[in-house]
Formats: C-alpha cells, sequence, structure tokens
C-alpha cells in the first residue's frame, strides 16, 4: 500500500461525516430549548427554554419524553442560555443572555438537588471589567472551579473566567479571539469529562478544541467539523470522549430534535 492511500485512510477514519443522527424529537411543549446537559448520577438528559419562558429545567430521557420538571423557585429567567454541571452532579444554569446588549450583570444559578419538583438556586453573580462593554453569552462551561464564559460575536469574540463561589465577582478577560470562517456565534460549548477536549457549537457546524495547556485554550489544535445540516443549534454535551448530543429549536421548516454527533 503506498503512502499517498495510507494517509487518504488515516484522513477518512479520522474526520467526521458531518451528519447528526436524529435520536428523538423534542416535546412540542419545549420551542425554544436553550442548551442540553449530561449530569453525573443522574440518567436523564437536562434542558432548559430562554428568555420569556418559565423557571424551570427538564430532565428528558433519550426517547424525548420529559421525565422530571423543576421549577426553581428563587429564580426569573431574564434570559437562560446555557447549562453546566460539575463533577458532584451540580447543575449550572447560565442566565447571560443579552441580545439588547443592556445588560450590566449576569447571574448563574446552582442547582445541588434534581430529585425535587421544586428547588432553590444558589447564585453567582458577575459583572464584566469596567473597559469592556456588555456582551451577549450563549455559552460555557465548568472547568478546574471556573466557569469559562465566550461571547456570541460574529467576527471577535472573548473569553471569560468566573470563579465557582457563590457572590458577586468580575469577569476576568482571558482571550480575545477569532475563529475561521464567515460565522462563528457561539451558541452553546461544553468540555469532555477528562478536560481534554472542548467544543463549540455553531448553527451549522462545531469546533473541536485538542492540545492545549491549562485554560489557553485557543492556542491548541482547532478543528471546525461542518454539519451537513442548518438549524438554530443551541444545545451541546459530550455523549462520551467520541460523540456529543446536540440540540435545535423548533422552526416552521423543522427542528426540535436531540441529536448526536460523532467525531470518528
Amino acid at each position: 500500500m503506498n503512502k499517498f492511500l495510507i494517509l487518504l485512510l488515516v484522513v477518512f477514519f479520522n474526520c467526521s461525516s458531518g451528519k447528526l443522527t436524529v435520536i428523538a424529537d423534542l416535546p412540542s411543549s419545549l420551542k425554544e430549548t436553550s442548551a442540553i446537559e449530561k449530569v453525573t448520577n443522574s440518567n436523564l438528559l437536562w434542558t432548559i427554554e430562554d428568555s420569556g419562558n418559565k423557571n424551570n429545567i427538564y430532565g428528558l430521557d433519550l426517547k424525548g419524553n420529559i421525565i422530571k420538571d423543576i421549577d426553581i423557585s428563587n429564580s426569573s429567567n431574564i434570559d437562560w442560555e446555557d447549562l453546566t454541571s460539575d463533577k458532584e452532579g451540580n447543575l449550572y444554569i447560565g442566565d447571560f443572555g443579552n441580545n439588547s446588549k443592556n445588560r450590566d450583570d449576569y447571574t448563574i444559578y446552582k442547582i445541588s438537588d434534581l430529585r425535587r419538583d421544586q428547588a432553590n438556586a444558589e447564585r453567582i453573580n458577575f459583572i464584566l471589567p469596567k473597559k469592556v462593554k456588555p456582551k451577549d453569552f450563549e455559552a460555557f462551561f465548568i472547568w478546574n472551579g471556573n466557569f469559562y464564559l465566550f461571547s456570541k460575536e460574529n467576527k471577535s469574540s472573548m473569553l471569560f473566567k468566573v470563579p465557582n463561589k457563590v457572590g458577586l465577582h468580575t469577569a476576568e478577560l482571558l482571550k480575545k479571539f477569532n475563529l475561521e470562517g464567515k460565522n462563528h456565534r457561539i451558541t452553546s460549548a461544553d468540555i469532555s469529562d477528562n478536560g481534554k477536549t472542548i467544543v463549540l457549537l455553531n448553527h451549522n457546524k462545531l469546533w473541536k478544541i485538542n492540545s492545549f495547556n491549562g485554560d489557553n485554550f485557543f492556542e491548541g489544535d482547532i478543528q471546525e467539523l461542518k454539519f451537513e445540516h442548518n438549524s438554530q443549534k443551541e444545545g451541546i454535551c459530550f455523549k462520551d470522549a467520541y460523540s456529543v448530543y446536540i440540540t435545535d429549536e423548533k422552526s416552521k421548516s423543522g427542528g426540535g430534535n436531540l441529536y448526536e454527533f460523532s467525531f470518528n
């Protein structure tokens, strides 16, 4: 076998085909799902809806059925955009959507008990540094005791760091970055359980980041994986080291599904 053929086989077996596999239809009652999250010690996938909807979190089975519906009684859904969770099984809601760019403070809600029908949340609040204009966020994850938030912009975006501690914090600006392509608005993010792979979601692609040191994420290897599918994708989380779950919102042309996407 010649070297060129070997190279072609390596490329074939190490690149995603871009195909999304539909796992389930999401309930018709959830028209604006904005996140999906897999949580330690829970056999459900958790989701939320964004601004204008209830301050509830929903646990879904792999058929898309709502198995658990929890009212977060001491919260308000200003603009819930993403979910993340820690190794202890705590779930965090990112209330940091800001389409109109008129918010100057943001909230992350921490839910410690996913067994009840009603729960109270602890609050982690943050503001941006003084010289940074208000930003719109739709994506974050927790890693090593800190939240990492990615601003949603079409060209130049920013990465911020916020400690996972109850109280008010000033977010730390870590990096201004640009991703290749015409549109790199990041709508959701996740990091693998081993902390070695990051995924950033867009409507028609994702970016997979590996081989970074510390939280210098954008100095790692960045791979753009395009989907053979374009919809309003708003949620992503790791299923395992080689695949992710993705959700999109319902629209007249379709959507409202739970998908699986494999890297290999």
